[in-house]
């Protein structure tokens, strides 16, 4: 069932487009995210979603309801976690759950059963007791999902939740959205962290304001141009350096003791490639078959747009 519908979405700051021709619906129980760079035109999706910002055009259905014709009816169904979610610092950690409790209506029973589980996931227990000041930013942002959870809410918007969070905390909280899915709880997150883009059920990639594909991370690898294959060798900058422009090379990577090539014709280049190296006195094994992520789909993707 469809429970987020967006069609022709559009916002644009003094005659610049911020997001433009957004066209996706999102399932129930999916984890929809929309991934791309800074000034892609993620959190401008995202507040128009939430109803915090009016689009110049297009429309968004959430849960049946009209968001532009009676945005407060749809923020019933959903929570908006922005970058920069605003939690009191004055407050320990139970005093702020207890304040968003209070702001969604929450019952004084219903509170105490949900935050038990929420502190639990989240490994905030034993900081229940802490200022939200003296908490680290990781922990900031667990906290701020529970108060964005204490309601219960049917759609979750997300808006870049785990920028600068520390690696533990980045997996505790993906933890608590796969959690959150299995509820029945439709998750909407927007990352420029490409690497979350694989965590998600499906994605739509934005770049400068624009909505460029939309489809799960498997079928959008399936569309990567080429084949990407993997040169391992001690000299990688300078193997890097000698494969640089050479025919039927579409992009290079460099990574730890590699370089990551985007090859037109794999059989074809690789004779050639090798030859090349040979003459530059580099030393590399014979280059192996790499799965493409979706870090190198993006950047094989725009390239390719560009060109």
């Amino acid at each position: 069932m469809t429970v987020v519908s967006v069609h022709g979405l559009g916002k644009s700051f003094a005659g610049i487009a911020a997001a433009d021709g957004m066209d996706f619906d999102v399932e129930n129980g999916e984890i929809f995210g929309l991934v791309g760079p800074d000034g892609a035109g993620k959190t401008t999706v995202m507040r128009m979603l939430a109803g915090v910002m009016r689009p110049d055009r297009g429309s968004i259905v959430i849960d049946g309801i009209d968001v532009l014709a009676d945005p407060e009816a749809a923020k019933q169904h959903l929570s908006y976690m922005p970058q920069r979610f605003g939690l009191y610092e004055d407050l320990t950690v139970d005093e702020n759950i207890r304040f968003y409790a209070d702001l969604f209506e929450v019952s004084r029973k219903l509170r105490a059963e949900r935050t038990g589980p929420l502190l639990a996931a989240s490994n905030m227990e034993p900081f229940r007791a802490r200022l939200a000041g003296q908490l680290s930013g990781g922990m900031k942002q667990k906290l701020g999902l529970i108060c964005a959870l204490i309601h219960t809410p049917r759609i979750l918007l997300l808006d870049e939740p785990t920028t600068g969070v520390d690696p533990v905390s980045r997996r505790d909280f993906w933890r608590i959205l796969y959690g959150l899915r299995e509820q029945g709880v439709t998750i909407l997150i927007s990352t420029a962290y490409l690497d979350e883009a694989e965590r998600c059920t499906r994605l739509a990639l934005l770049h400068h304001g624009r909505q460029r594909y939309c489809d799960t991370p498997e079928r959008l690898k399936a569309m990567m141009p080429g084949t990407l294959v993997s040169f391992t060798s001690r000299q990688a900058r300078a193997v890097r350096d000698a494969l640089e422009g050479q025919p039927g090379v579409l992009g290079l990577l460099l990574y730890g003791d590699g370089v990551r090539a985007l090859l037109d014709d794999a059989a074809k280049r690789v004779p050639g490639l090798m030859a090349r190296l040979a003459s530059a006195g580099l030393d590399s094994e014979p280059p192996r078959p790499a799965e493409p992520g979706i870090e190198d789909l993006f950047v094989a993707l725009l390239k390719d747009e560009e060109s």
